[in-house]
């Protein structure tokens, strides 16, 4: 029988997950005091899943033996399935670790029950692995999501990576770009894929009914109010709640969120009785997190508390591969095989900036075939520049203006200075982003939120 190895270096720790899992869940267990001791066990070969703590040292909050030991085990038995046991000061480093292969982790003081669910689910996977009695594989849930990009390929891979990882996940990106879709592919490949998925458009609801609304209410709790009602957080239990429209929750509703959250209890609104609910957050949102954060309009330890996991859908215009297979789709779906793209329609749809994104695309796509009445779908039908030169929304044609009204004073503001630093810094390393964020000291997701800001634009024939 397999047996699941603890790894601490505190011996009350050890004893009560040992009791725990013995005597709840009937599992055999091992024990380690010391990354060394660890390293020994697992090469014993009976090893289903390892349990480890991230600091082994007194007085060491980093995390990083916990990550040196981690890298051990899996050159050591690469197949291995590996939780992780962390306190808040190795908090990041933990969700590192689960980007990087580790099955999950977990906070102390941990929920005995989640965790062990979590081991027995992972030792009976591996059983299945090592007799071979895992049967047909099961393929990742895509959910209709269509990419052919390497930007949306790399997220979608992360996506799929942390979906098994029982953790918070924080989409962001600009409207229309397909935040909902990515959080229906972590839910559909995660371990809840067959209990309740719960919507709520949080940006939709009003302030006065958040907690009614994501809580309950019982009878009468406020006019209207003429039946008990189910909230949205109990309605998800044993499943997912996906938050849309995140970063516009005021501060009230934030503060009533965050407790639920760190407690997983909640009253209904004209009840003094706590409940309880076993609830995955995925969130959502179009905000810059951190300028809303130093500007005092969101929690920051609300922030923290829900993006353990962050997945940042790019806007259309920076995948341009993906513009016209979308498209295609589109018209397949609107007209089966009836219409198609005229050629012209090709450059001019990869030349546009596409503010919408993956909305406005395919609101172009119903509004052409209407238009073209059978006909191949020219750029005329699509609404976009015959000549396929890039066009530009009202908003972005009065930026362009601006800059022009900069460049004929001579005097560079703020703004354009950043800007001016940000495309000499594109261009001394060949437009490729990644490398110009590592020269000016940014991550390449925080270069690309000020690029889109201030309007600059990677060289499609040199960068990625």
């Amino acid at each position: 029988m397999l047996r699941v190895l603890i790894v601490d270096d505190q011996p009350h720790v050890l004893d009560a997950l040992e009791l725990m899992l013995e005597m709840r869940g009937g599992l055999q267990v091992a024990r380690a005091t010391s990354p060394a001791e660890a390293e020994a066990a697992l090469r014993g070969g009976d090893i289903g899943v390892v349990v480890q703590d991230m600091n082994f040292t007194a007085g060491t909050t980093s995390g990083a033996e916990g990550a040196a030991l981690f890298e051990r085990l899996r050159a050591i038995d690469p197949e291995a399935p590996i939780i992780l046991m962390t306190a808040w000061a190795s908090l990041r480093r933990a969700v590192d670790l689960v980007k990087r292969g580790a099955d999950d982790y977990l906070q102390k003081p941990w929920d005995d029950e989640a965790l062990l669910k979590k081991v027995k689910n992972l030792l009976a996977a591996r059983q299945q692995r090592l007799t071979g009695s895992r049967g047909p594989q099961r393929e990742p849930a895509l959910c209709g999501l269509l990419f052919r990009s390497a930007r949306m390929r790399a997220v979608v891979s992360l996506a799929l990576k942390v979906a098994g990882a029982d953790v918070p996940v924080l989409v962001t990106g600009p409207n229309g770009a397909g935040k909902e879709k990515l959080a229906e592919i972590v839910q559909a490949n995660s371990a809840r894929r067959d209990a309740p998925f719960i919507k709520v458009n949080v940006g939709a609801l009003p302030d006065e009914l958040f907690a009614a609304e994501l809580f309950g209410a019982e009878a009468g709790a406020f006019t209207g109010a003429r039946a008990r009602r189910v909230g949205r957080f109990e309605a998800a239990d044993g499943g997912t709640l996906f938050l849309d429209e995140l970063g516009t929750l005021s501060l009230a509703s934030q503060a009533k969120l965050l407790r639920a959250l760190q407690t997983g209890e909640f009253e209904r609104l004209g009840s003094s009785v706590t409940r309880t609910a076993d609830v995955r957050i995925i969130a959502a949102t179009n905000i810059d997190m951190p300028a809303s954060i130093a500007a005092g309009r969101f929690r920051e330890d609300l922030y923290y508390r829900l993006a353990v996991i962050e997945l940042e859908v790019p806007p259309l215009a920076e995948r341009v591969d993906d513009i016209v297979p979308l498209a295609e789709a589109f018209i397949e779906a609107f007209s089966g095989r009836a219409a198609r793209l005229d050629p012209s329609s090709v450059a001019a749809l990869e030349r546009h900036p596409w503010p919408g994104n993956v909305r406005e695309l395919h609101n172009r796509v119903r509004r052409a075939l209407l238009m073209a009445d059978g006909a191949p779908l020219r750029p005329e039908h699509l609404g976009l520049a015959l000549d396929g030169a890039r066009t530009l929304e009202p908003a972005a044609r009065e930026r362009e203006r601006e800059r022009e009204r900069e460049r004929e004073r001579g005097a560079p503001t703020l703004e354009q200075a950043e800007r001016d630093a940000i495309e000499q810094a594109l261009a001394d390393h060949e437009y490729v982003v990644s490398r110009a964020a590592a020269a000016l000291g940014v991550s390449r997701q925080a270069l690309y939120r000020r690029m889109r800001r201030l309007g600059v634009v990677v060289r499609r024939d040199l960068g990625e």
